[in-house]
Order: C-alpha cells, then sequence, then structure tokens
C-alpha cells in the first residue's frame, strides 16, 4: 500500500490553554508544512486526555480544543492530505496505553523531567511526602504519550527540545513490547527539532509557558500584540550602544518568524545600537504583518464550530479506522484475541 510506504509525522498539543508563538514555532509550523507534502501521512490531534493531566477546569478545555482546532485550520493545515483528531474521540488510545502500561518500567517514568521537577518541588518546600499533589496522570503521562505515537506508528514527532526525553521513552516502551510478544508490533520513533526550534523564551525571559503566564498568543488583536511585544523585557542599554542578540529574547523571536535574512538585518542594527522602543516596533510590525491574514481565518472559524467539529468527526473516522485494525492485532497478540 502506497500509504504504508509515506513517511508518517504525528503531533498534538495539549490543550488547555490558547496556542502562542512557542506552541508555533515549536509544534504547529513544522506539523502544517509536513500536512502539505503528499509524500507524508500526518496526524495531528488534541491532546485533550493530557489536559486533564493539569486543568480541571472544563470549561477551559472545552474552549482551549475549539481555539486550537481553529488555529491549525487558520494557519493551512491540509485535512484532506492529514488526519485530524481529536484525541478522546479514539478510543482504542487508552486501551493501548493500558498495554504499554504493563510492559513499562516504574523506573523509567521515575526518570520523567516533569515527575522529578514536582518531586523536587515538594522536597524543596519540606514535604514529607515527596509524591504530594502528584497524580497518576503526571506519572503516567509519558506512556499515554507513548500510546499516541505508536498507536499510529509515526516515524517521526516534531517537539521541542524539552519533548525529547518522551520521544525517547516510547522508543524504550516500543522496544519492549517487541521484545515481550516476539514481533514488529511498533516502529521505534524519531524526534525531530527544528533547527529554529529551541523553546521560545517569554515576556519575561523564561521559557514561553501557559504555566509562566509569560505568553504571546497568536491571535490577538493587533493593539493586543503590540502591547506584549512592548512588555518583553530588555536590558537597559541606551539608544547607540551595540547590542547582544544572541542574549535577548526579543531578537529569539524575531529570528524564529524571519528569513534567515531578515534576521542577519536585524542582527546588524543590534551592533550598531538600535534603540529597544525601535527594535519593539520592528518585531511587532513584522509578526502583525504575518500573522493578519490567519487572524482573519482564525476569527471566522471561531464563530462556526459546526464546520470545525465536522472536520474534526472526519479526521477521528479516517484514525479509528486504523485504530482499530491496529487494536485487533494487539489484542490477539497480548492473548486478549477472540476465541474464534
Amino acid at each position: 500500500m502506497s500509504q504504508t510506504a509515506k513517511t508518517r509525522v504525528l503531533t498534538g498539543i495539549t490543550t488547555t490553554g490558547t496556542p502562542h508563538l512557542g506552541n508555533y514555532v515549536g509544534a504547529i509550523k513544522p506539523a502544517i508544512e509536513a500536512s502539505q507534502d503528499s509524500n507524508v501521512q500526518s496526524f495531528y490531534f488534541l491532546a485533550d486526555y493530557h489536559a486533564l493531566i493539569k486543568c480541571q477546569d472544563p470549561k477551559r478545555v472545552q474552549a482551549s480544543r475549539l481555539e486550537i482546532a481553529a488555529t491549525w485550520l487558520a494557519l493551512g493545515l491540509d485535512t484532506d492530505n492529514a488526519i485530524f483528531y481529536r484525541q478522546s474521540d479514539i478510543h482504542e488510545i487508552p486501551e493501548l496505553m493500558w498495554m504499554l502500561s504493563c510492559v513499562c518500567a516504574k523506573g523509567l517514568m521515575n526518570r520523567a523531567h516533569a515527575y522529578k521537577a514536582a518531586v523536587a518541588e515538594n522536597e524543596e518546600a519540606g514535604d514529607q511526602d515527596p509524591d504530594k499533589g502528584i497524580t497518576m496522570g503526571l506519572f503516567g503521562y509519558p506512556v499515554l504519550m507513548a500510546a499516541d505515537i505508536l498507536m499510529f506508528n509515526a516515524n517521526k514527532v516534531p517537539v521541542g527540545r524539552d519533548q525529547i526525553q518522551h520521544i525517547e521513552m516510547a522508543r524504550d516502551i516500543a522496544g519492549r513490547f517487541n521484545h515481550l510478544f516476539k514481533g514488529q508490533y511498533f516502529t521505534p520513533p524519531e524526534a525531530v527539532v527544528s533547527e529554529k526550534g529551541e523553546v521560545l523564551k517569554g515576556l519575561d525571559g523564561r521559557k514561553m509557558s501557559k504555566s509562566y503566564n509569560n505568553t504571546i498568543p497568536l491571535f490577538v488583536s493587533d493593539k493586543k500584540l503590540q502591547k506584549l511585544v512592548r512588555k518583553i523585557k530588555t536590558n537597559s542599554l541606551e539608544p547607540g550602544e551595540p547590542k547582544d542578540p544572541d542574549t535577548c529574547t526579543l531578537f529569539q523571536i524575531f529570528s524564529a518568524f524571519a528569513i534567515d535574512s531578515e534576521a542577519a538585518a536585524m542582527r546588524q542594527q543590534y551592533a550598531e545600537g538600535i534603540g529597544w522602543g525601535e527594535a519593539k516596533d520592528r518585531v511587532f510590525e513584522y509578526l502583525n504583518a504575518h500573522l493578519s491574514a490567519p487572524r482573519e481565518r482564525y476569527n471566522a472559524l471561531m464563530e462556526d464550530p459546526g464546520h470545525i467539529e465536522a472536520v474534526l468527526q472526519k479526521g477521528a473516522e479516517r484514525a479509528r479506522e486504523e485504530a482499530a485494525t491496529t487494536m485487533d492485532r494487539l489484542r490477539s497478540a497480548v492473548g486478549l484475541g477472540r476465541f474464534v
């Protein structure tokens, strides 16, 4: 089959917040480019099961799912070529997660960055229980991510650098399952990190993240975008003094969107001592010009949730067709197949 010969690319975004520039640079942009490549079979999903790990606000999860779906469609996701779906519409994914949990070593999960960070926070706070407040959802998060990837035997998974560990864990789990059940059931996935895909910094110079409340949403109004760009933290160097672009959040955001020649020209202006006010105006104007057309499409989509729902239902049908076949094979492999 020609479909199986195609490179398979899969990615998703957790539905707890409004998509921001960091999401776009790290995951959405390379994913959308792949969706338009007829030599690639792309899988894109709204990671709404993942959302429940951190967010127990149903309205926030529901709103975020709509915003993220509208974002990807507005930015040009090719849903004829790509398979676009909600994670929660594919009931086989939690079933696969359980199978993978039964072969995944607890020690592997103990090394997960998010879990270790939560334990360290408890220890720093002097809590007697290092696992205080840590749910099994947080602890088992990498197994759910492995199920997302392995369900469709993705070859490549575009991720930010902070997610590489999870892809390596998915490879480990796939290898363990293949070994135990004596077959090539899963393809080991590879992480794909864009050369520009370093973790984008936010308004305060830390990683751009919903949890730090330092993001620049993709489709805010032009006035709000200008206000946020002006809030980006810079140093106290005066106009005329040379500035270092390599330590500057403003330059990093600009160069993540700009082509190489534009970034080189801005770098030269930093050397010549461009003032921070002028630099922020340049970055705002550049971002606003690039985001204005998709912003219009996004606003129109947000007014038509029925269209978005129809697109996702179509994607879920395509995804479940494959997931059901895969799970039949896996059930037989582990001894849960039908008797006749």
